[in-house]
């Protein structure tokens, strides 16, 4: 049963890697506009939670449900045009494209979603603007910081209004300080426009930021008792 109010749900989710179980019946939910951040340590099964969730890969067993759609029954076509179209993607080295300039990959979403050049620029110059780096719009990925760069896929993220932003470990390749102003720009954009974001972290400072926070163990969510 999907929770009450909830946007993203998972329940009972089973995932096994060859003979290594990842997920062991985990659940998890989140609402509209909520930060939730995903602890763990590694090897804990984070990210293959957020994999299941986003649609990226199938649960062996168990339920994601997307706005009142299973995901699991998709077909991945429609896997690939709800992530497209819905969700946001930020990880921990960015993932931009190389040969494209910082504009050209904050705008390619929004082009690949049927927007055309000249307004889907205009909507990542914003963007950029926002994030504090519309001076690099002209620059390649490779030209600038690691600080420059992540704010470039959290703009390149967010560009799209999301439902949903996956974030997994978005500030692992960053300093301290340019972890927490990508982290302080990241929560607040998000919360602006009522996205909804799982933060996989294995950092407290970072999780810090959501809202709420669950840790992931041997495969299985666990919230943290009440008043503690």
């Amino acid at each position: 049963m999907t929770p009450e109010g909830s946007i993203l749900s998972g329940e009972g989710l089973h995932k096994h890697y060859g003979r290594t179980p990842a997920l062991d019946g985990a659940d998890f939910s989140i609402h509209p506009g909520e930060v939730v951040a995903v602890l763990g340590p590694s090897g804990s099964g984070k990210s293959t939670l957020l994999h299941c969730l986003a649609g990226i890969v199938r649960p062996d067993s168990g339920s994601v449900r997307y706005d009142g759609r299973e995901l699991t029954t998709l077909p991945d076509a429609e896997r690939s045009a709800l992530r497209r179209r819905d969700f946001g993607f930020v990880f921990q080295f960015g993932q931009l494209v190389p040969e494209l300039t910082c504009l050209e990959n904050v705008a390619l979403p929004l082009r690949l979603n049927g927007a055309k050049r000249k307004a889907a620029e205009a909507t990542a110059r914003e963007w950029l603007a926002r994030l504090e780096v519309d001076d690099v719009h002209g620059k390649r990925p490779g030209e600038i910081s690691g600080g420059q760069g992540q704010r470039v896929a959290v703009a390149r993220a967010l560009a799209g209004h999301p439902r949903v932003l996956f974030a997994d470990e978005p500030t692992g390749a960053l300093d301290s300080l340019n972890g927490e102003r990508v982290m302080t720009l990241l929560a607040d954009a998000a919360r602006d426009t009522h996205a909804a974001v799982v933060l996989v972290t294995h950092e407290s400072r970072v999780a810090a930021y959501s809202d709420r926070e669950v840790t992931v163990r041997d495969g299985r969510v666990k919230e943290p008792l009440a008043g503690l």
